[in-house]
């Protein structure tokens, strides 16, 4: 099967080639008002979480590692507006995002950031380790790559029910080059898993250009070498990345295998907190913000298609505002973990195999 090639051109200059892509306001016309003002909202909430995020680790009140997502919002919010109810995600460490889009509390991800009870691991996973079986979030996973064969088992699992459900596997372009990648492209092709690989391409990694990374033209045609279609779209136009992921998930959902979506977005902040992303100019990151941004191309759409005026925009910032200072607060008043937590959720329990088969487990 060929691979296909849409929307966004592989970047040679990130700024630069996403500028030049840079779509026209009319688009998304046929999109009805809520649809428009979901896609901002959802956004600006995970702009905003992000940043206050910052500010709290700024503040000593997240420890170890903090991997904001500020500039990608519109990949993982656009690709949840083409998933069903029971479908599954997993993604890596830069995780906050996928689980706000995917409908976890605002709450219980900034009191697990902060490492309190009341976060959705208890205040055991922190930043780069959560989870929520009752959303279909399988969790941010640390080792690099390691998240993309847990999504192609999650897939598996789903084809041996038979229930017709999709994972989306996220991973970025410096894990594209893992080896367990490719050997997961080859049993998820061969066993025809319902699998979308996400390959969010912030150009970066952790701080190396792809061009100085790889020679591939591209990443998702990688697939082609096991026979995965995919495609290349513009990460940075939510619209465009739902289109895409409709594509994705109808060919998943009608027994095909998998699909590769290499979708081309753009941090702003470092790989992480410590990192002072030196390997970029400030111009080439203010041109992307002042050119490219996916949350004020939507807000354009909103208020020249007059679905919404300057006072409704402000009245839904306000209220994102609310729900993000809400979560602070009640990450500071949640209490540390007690100490026999340390000795509890380490081993499962057995499953009867009478009791798994009655549960679809």
């Amino acid at each position: 099967m060929a691979a296909r090639k849409t929307t966004a051109k592989t970047a040679e200059g990130p700024a630069a080639k996403a500028a030049d892509s840079k779509p026209a306001p009319k688009r998304g016309s046929n999109l009805s008002r809520d649809e428009l003002l979901k896609f901002y909202r959802d956004m600006l909430l995970i702009r905003r979480f992000e940043e206050k995020a910052g500010q709290l680790y700024g503040m000593g009140l997240i420890g170890g590692f903090c991997h904001l997502y500020i500039g990608q919002e519109a990949v993982v919010v656009g690709l949840e507006a083409a998933a069903e109810e029971g479908d599954k995600r997993v993604t890596s460490y830069r995780d906050h995002g996928h689980m706000l889009a995917c409908g976890m509390e605002a709450r219980g991800v900034m009191a697990e950031l902060t490492g309190r009870e009341g976060g959705y691991s208890k205040g055991k996973g922190g930043s780069m380790h959560m989870f929520s079986r009752e959303r279909h979030f399988y969790g941010g996973h640390g080792i690099v790559g390691a998240q993309v064969p847990i999504g192609a088992g999650l897939a598996f699992a789903d084809k041996y029910l038979g229930n017709g459900r999709v994972t989306f596997t996220y991973f970025g372009d410096g894990a594209a080059n893992q080896g367990q990648v490719y050997e997961t492209y080859n049993m998820a092709e061969l066993w025809e898993l319902p699998v979308i690989f996400v390959i969010e391409n912030n150009q970066y990694a952790m701080g190396t250009s792809v061009k100085r990374s790889t020679k591939s033209v591209t990443l998702y045609g990688r697939g082609e070498a096991f026979g995965i279609p995919g495609e290349q779209v513009d990460g940075m136009d939510v619209l465009a990345v739902k289109e895409a992921g409709e594509r994705a998930v109808a060919h998943c959902r009608a027994g095909k295998g998998p699909y590769i979506l290499e979708v081309m977005t753009y941090r702003y902040r470092g790989h992480s907190m410590s990192d002072p992303a030196k390997y970029r100019s400030r111009e080439e990151v203010q041109k992307m913000r002042d050119e490219r941004d996916a949350i004020e191309q939507v807000r354009e759409l909103l208020l020249s298609g007059k679905h919404a005026t300057e006072d409704d925009l402000k009245a839904i910032d306000k209220e994102i505002k609310d729900i993000v200072n809400d979560s602070a607060e009640f990450a500071k008043e949640s209490p540390e973990p007690a100490l026999e937590e340390l000795w509890t959720d380490i081993y499962a329990d057995d499953v009867p195999q009478k009791q798994a088969q009655d549960q679809n487990v």
